[in-house]
Parts: structure tokens; C-alpha cells; sequence
């Protein structure tokens, strides 16, 4: 087995994943600003890929960028045929392995069978898991909670996990019902490596939940050694450089915003043309591109913090497409 996550230094960082937002346009801009170790991917459903009806959106959500090295197919479901036919592709689609969901609080996900439900379907959950391992040469990991309900699960529930050996295990600090309510649960640490220890000792374990930078990913890596990685999620959204010790300035993240809006119209362009090589002239070209409104969601990440960011923001959220935008930091470019 190829297992990239033995190369890793201690106390390495990744990006975690994050529906609608770790997608192969946004991770090329924190590549940009200050790459992490690790690159995830935002979430496809295995039964997805394994559907003709959804092959398609879920290849899309498989796009691989050059920046990204190396980077972890993030997976969920509740089929392990289904999780076994996806892992069987993931080499050839560029991944360097993958990783397995089980803590995912979404609703939906959970109505599904999928994310942070495994928790309560453990025997489902192995199975899966060792379905896909059997499907590939590449490291499986898992990403999971301490518990669905309880903090106490987190006992029963990891050594579970861990007793079938993953490459990687992540642990966000709370319990599903927590979601992130309440603050991550870091004095578990010491305990859950000690499952690590006992069960599963060439695990690698990284710990997820309220990290938000570079330097608090030092501070906990002196606190606890026993810990491998840090994930941070939300962390770049406060911000995109938070992989390095860099505070950017104004004009930098404004900068990485025109990065951000070249990459998307790159990204747009080359999915109409492919979806009008598929389905033919007659389909309605407005389809055919990536939807503009969830690229909304980013601009406060590089538009907050100065005076006018506000009413500037205001503006951007008014638009309907990347050249109205363009046009608007246009105007207030030659006014500032």
C-alpha cells in the first residue's frame, strides 16, 4: 500500500473538508495564499458515483488541480459496494488516498444513513471501511466525531475504528448533537492517542475543531505531542493565509480575490464547453456552467476588516455574475 501520510512531519497540517467550500477552485486559492500538507476534498456520496444519473456531479466534485499534493478524496455513504467502486478509481483520478466520513452532522447526510449516522450503524461503518480498503492500493482514512450524543461514545466508538488499523484517523472534538456549539473537547486528547496507542499505534492522528491558525497549530503541537495533524475548517474564513504565520494586507487579499474570480471563470468556462461537447447545442448554455451564487459565500473571507467593507461587500452580493463583480471592485478601486 502507498501511504503518503508516513512522510508527513510531525505536527503537519491539513485543510479539512467542507461541503460547498473545499471545492478544486477554492483549494488553488489557499494554495496560493499558504498551501497546508494535506488537501481534502469537499464531500461525494459514493452512490452518487456509482449512478449513471450522478456520475457526472460527482467527477466534477473529483476535479484534481496541480496544486493539489497530496490531496484525500473525502467520501460518504452508506452502500459498501458503492464505497468499494469509488475507491477503486480514486488512484487513477489523481488521489493520493482517501477518506472516509463519519461525522458529518448535516441532517440530510444523517437522514441518509451517512456522516456522523455511522456512529450509530458501527458494524455498517467496518464494513464499509473495509470494503473500500479492499478496493485499493491507496491509505483509507477516517474523519469522525467523538460520539452521535454523547461525549462518553467516544471509548467504544474509536477503538473500534481504530482496531482496523486506518492510515489516518481525525477526530473533530465534539459529538454530532454539540455540532460546534460548544468548545472542542482538546483534554480528551490524551486519552484518544492512548486508544491510538493501544489499538492501532502506526495510526496517524490528527484532531480537528475550533483551530483556526499556524500559530495555534504550534501551541497545541508543544501541548500535545502525542497528536500527528491539525485540521482547520472555518479557521479560513477569519483567514485564507492561516497556514502561515503571514497577516496579509488589505491589497493582498483583495489580490487573492481576483485570483479566486480568474479561477472560477477558468473552471466555468471549461465545464460549458465539456457540457456542450455531452448534451449538445440545444441545452440551455446557462446551465451548462458552474453556479454563480455559492461563490457569494467566500467574498467576506477577503472583503471584511476595513473601513467600506461593508457597504462594498453589499454591493458584490448584488451581482449576478463575475463580471458585474469585477466591475464593482472596479469603481471602488479607482475611488480608493
Amino acid at each position: 500500500m502507498e501511504n503518503f501520510w508516513k512522510d508527513l512531519s510531525k505536527g503537519f497540517t491539513v485543510l479539512a473538508p467542507m461541503e460547498g467550500v473545499t471545492d478544486v477552485v477554492f483549494r488553488q486559492v489557499i494554495a496560493q495564499a499558504g498551501r497546508p500538507d494535506v488537501f481534502f476534498t469537499e464531500f461525494t456520496n459514493v452512490s452518487s458515483y456509482a449512478s449513471e444519473k450522478g456520475r457526472e456531479n460527482a467527477l466534477e466534485r473529483l476535479q484534481v488541480a496541480p496544486t493539489d499534493v497530496p490531496i484525500v478524496a473525502q467520501i460518504w455513504g452508506k452502500n459498501p459496494e458503492h464505497f468499494a467502486e469509488l475507491a477503486g478509481d480514486l488512484k487513477e483520478l489523481g488521489f493520493a488516498g482517501l477518506d472516509i466520513n463519519m461525522g458529518c452532522p448535516d441532517r440530510h447526510v444523517n437522514a441518509a444513513g451517512g456522516g456522523a449516522a455511522m456512529i450509530r450503524t458501527p458494524g455498517l461503518a467496518v464494513e464499509c471501511l473495509r470494503q473500500a480498503r479492499a478496493a485499493t492500493d491507496l491509505p483509507v482514512s477516517v474523519k469522525t466525531r467523538l460520539g452521535y450524543t454523547y461525549v462518553q461514545e467516544y471509548s467504544d466508538w474509536l477503538t473500534m475504528i481504530l482496531k482496523e488499523n486506518p492510515a489516518a484517523l481525525t477526530v473533530h472534538l465534539r459529538t454530532r448533537k454539540e455540532m460546534s456549539k460548544v468548545p472542542a473537547h482538546f483534554e480528551l486528547i490524551p486519552e484518544i492517542a492512548g486508544l491510538r496507542k493501544a489499538f492501532s499505534p502506526e495510526t496517524k492522528l490528527i484532531v480537528n475543531g475550533d483551530i483556526k491558525d499556524l500559530a495555534q497549530v504550534k501551541e497545541l503541537a508543544k501541548k500535545y505531542p502525542e497528536v500527528d495533524g491539525f485540521m482547520i475548517g472555518r479557521g479560513v474564513f477569519e483567514n485564507p493565509y492561516c497556514f502561515t504565520e503571514h497577516i496579509p494586507t488589505r491589497e493582498e487579499l483583495m489580490g487573492l480575490l481576483d485570483y479566486h474570480l480568474d479561477l472560477f471563470d477558468e473552471a466555468d468556462a471549461r465545464l460549458r464547453l465539456k457540457r456542450a461537447r455531452m448534451l449538445g447545442e440545444g441545452v440551455d448554455v446557462a446551465q451548462r456552467g458552474l453556479p454563480y451564487e455559492p461563490l457569494k459565500h467566500y467574498f467576506k473571507i477577503y472583503v471584511s476588516g476595513f473601513a467600506g467593507a461593508a457597504d462594498l461587500r453589499a454591493k458584490m452580493m448584488e451581482c449576478r455574475n463575475t463580471h458585474e463583480v469585477r466591475k464593482v471592485l472596479a469603481d471602488w478601486r479607482a475611488d480608493n
